[in-house]
């Protein structure tokens, strides 16, 4: 893990705190099965879950299928999804991974990594969302609030989101994988935010790198 070291302890401690702060914790993207959660994932790339979900249940109602959505002219797929941004690149893979589920795979969404991040515009931060919420299949989901929290915790020096998936799942018992992506979201949307995190109400902050560095009077 490009040298760095974290007790176990302190992994223990971390786990939980979270918990304790984020009990109930889980996907913010409404759902019913595994085809709505890989088009909903995709759509929130760079757009708020919230905006998502105001977005999906007419998109979901007009598209029930896989190959609804491979039938679609992709003009009309991206009006549709338009206000979730970047609508074009989102639309193409929504519609280029719904035509190979549709047609080479009965319709139904891959329930492994390696088929998935085979799909057009899947990567394994979507992968892991819909393996982890839709199959119970545990994954490290690595978005932008996993990586900061993670770096300033003092659990990875990697940049590379696949590293740190990586130094994560070396670090985090497996059963832990899904949940707790969960709860550093919510720390990451709720106190350790990119821009002036609030360690002042953090209850991470006395075993926080970065949290007991702010805490260090500067000579």
């Amino acid at each position: 893990m490009d040298g760095i070291h974290t007790s176990s302890e302190k992994i223990k401690s971390i786990l939980n705190i979270l918990d304790e702060l984020y009990p109930d914790a889980e996907c913010s993207l409404n759902y019913e099965h595994p085809l709505e959660l890989l088009v909903a994932t995709i759509l929130s790339a760079q757009c708020t879950d919230e905006r998502v979900n105001k977005v999906t249940p007419g998109l979901f109602k007009k598209y029930p299928s896989a190959a609804a959505y491979a039938e679609a002219p992709l003009e009309e797929l991206e009006q549709d999804i338009r206000s979730t941004g970047f609508y074009h690149n989102k639309a193409a893979a929504i519609k280029g991974a719904c035509t190979i589920m549709a047609t080479q795979m009965g319709g139904k969404v891959p329930a492994d990594l390696e088929t998935l991040v085979s799909l057009p515009g899947i990567g394994r931060k979507t992968a892991n969302v819909v393996l982890g919420n839709a199959f119970g299949i545990p994954g490290i989901v690595v978005d932008t609030h996993v990586a900061r929290v993670s770096a300033r915790l003092g659990l990875t020096r990697n940049k590379d989101r696949d590293k740190i998936e990586q130094d994560l799942m070396g670090l985090v018992p497996k059963e832990k994988w899904v949940k707790v992506c969960h709860q550093v979201i919510q720390l990451g949307r709720n106190i350790c935010i990119a821009r002036k995190p609030k360690c002042s109400v953090c209850p991470l902050r006395a075993i926080c790198d970065y949290g007991m560095d702010k805490s260090t009077p500067k000579a």
